[in-house]
């Protein structure tokens, strides 16, 4: 059990961190076979700061990036806002212009 009481789903498709981010993957695919959505991906990292020494880089993972009318949607499947997730938000709209999407 994770600390939020999400389960993670082991699937034909990978591994999900919870049941939600498994429906939202099967909406997308049914957009995707509709062709609402192109080029639908999972788990995009991102990075937001780069390594500087012995400092690891840190890393934005998109649960969803697909193209809907030509523009690029970054989604992430929340439940619980944390407060690193809120500081990588902030830093995914500071260093890349993007805005990610909250499901």
């Amino acid at each position: 059990m994770s600390k939020y009481n999400n389960r993670r789903v082991n699937t034909s498709d990978g591994w999900f961190d919870s049941q939600k981010e498994l429906r939202r993957w099967g909406e997308l695919q049914l957009l995707q076979k509709a062709g609402e959505i192109t080029n639908l991906r999972r788990q995009v990292p991102y990075e937001l700061i780069p390594k500087n020494g012995k400092l690891r880089h840190i890393v934005f993972i998109a649960d969803f990036v697909y193209e809907e009318n030509g523009k690029e949607v970054v989604e992430d499947s929340k439940g619980y806002r944390n407060r690193l997730y809120m500081l990588k938000w902030r830093l995914m709209l500071d260093r890349h212009g993007i805005q990610v999407l909250e499901t």
